[in-house]
């Protein structure tokens, strides 16, 4: 069972990442603020955790909001792009950071190995006499 103290730096820790200064809102003296504000974030962090969680989840449709916004009438086209990407990302559409590119055998190969290649494939190493059901 928690305080209201306890209730009240909870809040205000998870709104101003700052012990010392969540004790003090808290109603803690503020000579005794700094190791009561370390004493109750090690205390309540869990606590800490899940309300930061639940305070960000209750944000989130009105930043969805402000960001659709941006969206539909930003004047600035940077600002309206940045709206956009960061739109799609949270949609789950964000692009692919990089690209794996393989190279293939036949890049790599020498001439030598391209022609007994050839020569496996068709019977003959010269291009020229490729039957020309292949070509």
């Amino acid at each position: 069972m928690r305080t209201e103290k306890q209730e009240a730096f909870i809040e205000a820790y998870c709104l101003t990442g700052n012990a010392t200064k969540a004790a003090e809102m808290a109603g803690y003296s503020e000579k005794a603020s700094k190791q009561k504000g370390y004493a109750l974030k090690k205390q309540f962090s869990h606590e800490i955790t899940e309300k930061t969680r639940e305070m960000l989840s209750d944000g989130v449709p009105g930043v969805l909001a402000k960001l659709h916004e941006l969206v539909d009438n930003a004047t600035s086209e940077a600002v309206k792009l940045g709206a956009i990407k960061d739109y799609l990302d949270r949609a789950g559409l964000k692009p692919v950071d990089k690209v794996e590119q393989q190279v293939s055998h036949i890049e790599t190969a020498s001439i030598d190995e391209l022609r007994r290649e050839l020569e496996a494939l068709t019977g003959s190493s010269e291009p020229d006499e490729v039957p020309a059901r292949l070509n």
